[in-house]
């Protein structure tokens, strides 16, 4: 069985954004040599998402206006977790959206259904994190 580790490492320059790393995951299958086996990707930071979902702007402004009213960034003192940084909406937006994904992989590539690509979600933006891509198979 092989496997391969790598980590990318994201730095935004707004609190919210959603970034397509479809790419740098094929590269890092592609890199591995597996060819029949699974891809996990794990956000590493707790007011960060990792999903799968269509690459389209309407829906990404779908999700920012949903995400706001389900978990609003303001005012911070509605939230008891907001004593020394002001995030605790990401938190929340996080559980929502999900933690990791994990792809098979067939024939080394990413398994995908139709339209399928996998985004980092981003909810409290403006510092360096990371993301965990994690490969297993033959």
């Amino acid at each position: 069985m092989k496997s391969q580790t790598e980590y990318l490492w994201f730095e935004t320059n707004h609190r919210r954004e959603f970034i397509n790393i479809t790419p740098q995951v094929e590269k890092v299958v592609q890199q591995s040599g597996v060819k029949e086996g699974i891809c996990l990707v794990n956000a590493m930071h707790l007011t960060a998402s990792v999903f799968i979902n269509d690459d389209e702007s309407g829906l990404h402004q779908d999700y920012e206006k949903w995400l706001e009213e389900l978990a609003p960034h303001e005012p911070v003192s509605q939230y008891a977790h907001n004593t020394v940084e002001d995030n605790a909406d990401a938190h929340m937006k996080r559980q929502v959206m999900g933690r990791e994904v994990v792809v098979a992989i067939t024939d080394g590539k990413l398994d995908f259904g139709p339209w399928e690509q996998i985004f980092y979600g981003e909810f409290d933006g403006r510092r360096k994190k990371r993301v965990l891509v994690k490969v297993i198979g033959e």
